[in-house]
C-alpha cells in the first residue's frame, strides 16, 4: 500500500514539474501595431484597417490594435521600422509584391528574407482591357495582333515599369510566345487616371490595370475587359473568361499580406497562424472584402512563405528577360 501511495506520488509530483517546467504558449503582451508603409488610403493602409476591425469586433485578440504609417521609400521606410522590432510579436506590417520587386529593381537591399512571413491576406486581379470598339474579343486576338507586329500595339502600364501590372504583361507574353523585350508599354506615372483617358482616346491600343479600376467603363460598355488574371470566373464580372480559360496558363494575383519583424519563434508564428485563419472566416472580414471587390486569398506562415520564393523566382526571370532587373 506504501509503494502504491508512493508511486501516486511520485506521478503527481513529475506531473507538477512537468507542467511548470513547460512554456506556455505565446500570446501578445502588449498593444498590437500594424504597421501600414504608406500614408493612410492606399492598399496597405486598407489592409491594416480591415484587418484592426476584424480583429477587434471580432474579439479575437486580447490587446488593443493599432496602426501606424510610417509612409517613404516605396514600402521600405515602414519595412525597415519592422525589422527592428527583432523578435516582437505584437509588430506586423502589411506587404505586397513590392518587397520582392524593390530589390530586384535595385531600389531596396531589403528582400522577405529579412523578415517572418505571416500570411497572405487578399488579392486583386489583373484586367486586359481594350476599347469597345475594339476587333480584339479575346486576349488571345490580341496576343496575336502583338505577335504580328508588336511596334503598332502600345500597351498601358502604370505607374512605372516593374509593377504587377507590368509583369502580369511580361508573363502573358513569354506564355504565349512573344518575345518580352519586344512589346511596346507607355508607361503613365498617374497610373489609371491617365491610362483610361489614353486608351479611350486610341493613344494606345490596350491597357493592363486592376480590375477594380475599369469595372464601371466595363459595365458601362466604354471599355472591354478581354480577360481576367483569375484562377476562375468572377462572380463580379461572369461575362469575362479568364486569361487561363483562353489557353494560356496564367493565374496573376495582385496580393496583399502581413509580414513579422525576423527572429519570430514557432510559438509566435502559431499564435497568428490560428487567428488569421479564424479571421478570414468571420462576417466582419467577409463583409469587408466584398465592399472592397477584394478576393479571398489566405495562406498561412508556412505557404505564404513558399509563395514568396516562387514570386522572387518569376519575377527574376521576366525582370531580366526585359534588362529590368539590377
Amino acid at each position: 500500500m506504501k509503494k502504491l501511495s508512493l508511486l501516486v506520488l511520485t506521478v503527481v509530483l513529475l506531473g507538477l514539474v512537468a507542467t511548470v517546467g513547460a512554456a506556455p504558449a505565446w500570446k501578445p503582451t502588449k498593444t498590437i501595431e500594424l504597421v501600414a508603409p504608406a500614408n493612410p488610403g492606399g492598399g496597405w493602409d486598407m489592409v491594416c484597417r480591415v484587418i484592426q476591425k476584424a480583429l477587434t469586433e471580432e474579439k479575437l485578440v486580447d490587446k488593443p490594435v493599432i496602426i501606424t504609417n510610417k509612409p517613404g521609400g516605396g514600402g521600405s521606410v515602414g519595412w525597415t521600422y519592422l525589422k527592428g522590432k527583432k523578435g516582437q510579436g505584437e509588430y506586423l506590417a502589411a506587404t505586397s509584391s513590392l518587397l520582392i520587386l524593390n530589390n530586384l529593381l535595385g531600389t531596396s537591399d531589403l528582400t522577405y528574407k529579412d523578415f517572418t512571413p505571416i500570411a497572405c491576406m487578399q488579392a486583386e486581379w489583373e484586367a486586359i482591357v481594350v476599347r469597345e470598339d475594339s476587333p480584339w474579343k479575346t486576349v488571345n486576338d490580341l496576343m496575336e495582333a502583338i505577335k504580328a507586329n508588336p511596334g503598332s500595339v502600345p500597351i498601358a502600364v502604370g505607374p512605372s515599369l516593374g509593377n504587377d501590372d507590368h509583369l502580369v504583361f511580361l508573363q502573358l507574353a513569354r506564355t504565349y510566345g512573344v518575345n518580352p523585350a519586344k512589346v511596346k508599354f507607355i508607361v503613365y506615372p498617374g497610373a489609371g487616371g491617365e491610362e483610361v483617358p489614353a486608351l479611350l482616346g486610341g493613344h494606345v491600343k490596350a491597357m493592363v490595370i486592376g480590375l477594380a479600376e475599369v469595372l464601371e467603363q466595363h459595365r458601362a460598355k466604354k471599355l472591354r475587359v478581354i480577360g481576367v488574371s483569375s484562377p476562375e470566373r468572377l462572380e463580379l464580372l461572369p461575362d469575362v473568361a479568364t486569361i487561363k480559360e483562353q489557353g494560356i496558363d496564367i493565374v496573376f494575383p495582385h496580393w496583399r499580406g502581413i509580414i513579422g519583424p525576423p527572429g519570430l519563434t514557432p510559438e509566435q508564428v502559431a499564435y497568428w497562424d490560428e487567428v488569421f485563419t479564424k479571421m478570414v472566416q468571420t462576417k466582419t472580414w467577409k463583409e469587408q472584402l466584398e465592399n472592397l471587390l477584394w478576393d479571398d486569398y489566405y495562406q498561412n506562415s508556412s505557404d505564404h512563405a513558399k509563395f514568396l520564393e516562387e514570386q522572387t523566382k518569376v519575377f527574376d526571370e521576366l525582370l531580366t528577360a526585359v534588362g529590368l532587373k539590377k
